[in-house]
């Protein structure tokens, strides 16, 4: 066989791509490109609500600065692994979590915010089949 293997072969050979239709009658192909998404797509409609999504992580960063200022190093790396260590702790997949120990840490138990009142966790969408769930999350399905 020829030292080159089969690349020899295939140097005359017309992409894949020159068949595909394109234009305005062209379809979404979702074998290979997956179900569309236009949120995805859009960009951001105003500039605060980049910033709104990440509130917490900016807060946090501040909050962290700060403490490092006033406390030392130790404070904000301590604080950093009882998040971990809380984030860590959950219930099954198909029970709502309250995450109050997170809550607790961040200062947010005693503030009453907009999430708080209009997310009721009777209409969640987590709900599901407990075993369908459980298998997923151990790998079995």
């Amino acid at each position: 066989m020829n030292s080159r293997g089969t690349s020899y072969l295939l140097k005359d050979s017309i992409p894949i791509t020159e068949f595909s239709a394109s234009g305005p009658f062209e379809g979404h192909d979702l074998l290979r490109r997956g179900f569309t998404s236009v949120k995805n797509e859009l960009l951001p409609s105003h500039p605060l609500e980049l910033s709104e999504k990440n509130f917490q992580l900016n807060q946090d960063k501040t909050n962290f600065a700060t403490l490092r200022n006033i406390q030392g190093l130790h404070a904000p790396l301590k604080l950093q692994m009882e998040f971990r260590a809380v984030k860590q702790v959950q219930r099954l997949p198909f029970l709502h979590s309250s995450n109050i120990a997170l809550d607790t840490l961040r200062g947010n138990d005693e503030c009453i915010g907009f999430e708080d009142i209009l997310n009721d966790p009777s209409q969640s969408e987590v709900m599901g089949e407990p075993h369908m769930m459980m298998e997923y999350k151990l790998g079995l399905l």
